[in-house]
């Protein structure tokens, strides 16, 4: 599939109204856009079903803006690994339309694009590249077992002072490992627990 390289044409997988359920800004409403494609591949990934752009419609980016309620302030891109694909139209006629621009990354590509949160969430099957940790706001950890609290502080130590640190269990493995988690930010405060909110709510 070939995408518009000017990022008019993105292989889109959903579009959806929601709140926030994870992380620094759960419960917030928003508009999320979840572009397919990933090159990274988590063995536990709940969504994926975006890893094959191909499977995915190019949709015109212009047509999408034009969708989102003016009640929304906020726009999500998801993944898939949105840093895939060129971003800066899509993220010039958002905030053309006064929206705030939130980006949710394994920091895997280039930043392309213009974005007032980012998300950063590595994982160990690929490495981030330098720039994402200086461009991380929120950076958010995915427990699957023990050793991700050691991933987790070398995660740390690359970001910029004053970015939110947070631990999320894995879904699957939530009973398991959200006791160890909270034992682990009370051993360890300058992390805070993310939990899946909208997934116990049944909501997308």
């Amino acid at each position: 599939m070939q995408w518009d390289p000017e990022g008019k044409r993105l292989p889109v997988m959903e579009t959806f109204v929601s709140v926030q359920g994870e992380g620094f800004h759960t419960g917030t409403p928003s508009f999320f856009i979840r572009i397919g494609g990933c090159d990274v591949g988590c063995h536990w990934c709940d969504v994926k079903e975006s890893w094959n752009p191909e499977l995915h419609p190019l949709r015109e980016v212009d047509q999408i803006v034009e969708e989102i309620p003016d009640t929304l302030d906020t726009v999500i891109i998801t993944g898939g690994e949105p840093l895939q694909y060129p971003l800066e139209y899509l993220t010039r006629r958002l905030k053309e339309k006064g929206k705030i621009v939130h980006l949710e990354t394994s920091g895997t590509g280039p930043f392309k694009g213009h974005f007032d949160w980012v998300c950063l969430s590595p994982k160990k099957f690929q490495a981030p590249l330098p720039e994402a940790y200086d461009r991380a706001d929120e950076l958010k950890i995915i427990v699957f077992n023990r050793s991700d609290f050691d991933f987790a502080e070398a995660q740390a130590d690359k970001v910029r002072p004053g970015t939110r640190l947070y631990l999320q269990p894995e879904w699957s493995r939530r009973e398991r490992m959200l006791p160890e988690i909270v034992e682990y930010i009370v051993r360890h405060p300058r992390w805070k627990l993310s939990v899946q909110t909208h997934k116990y709510l049944g909501l997308p």
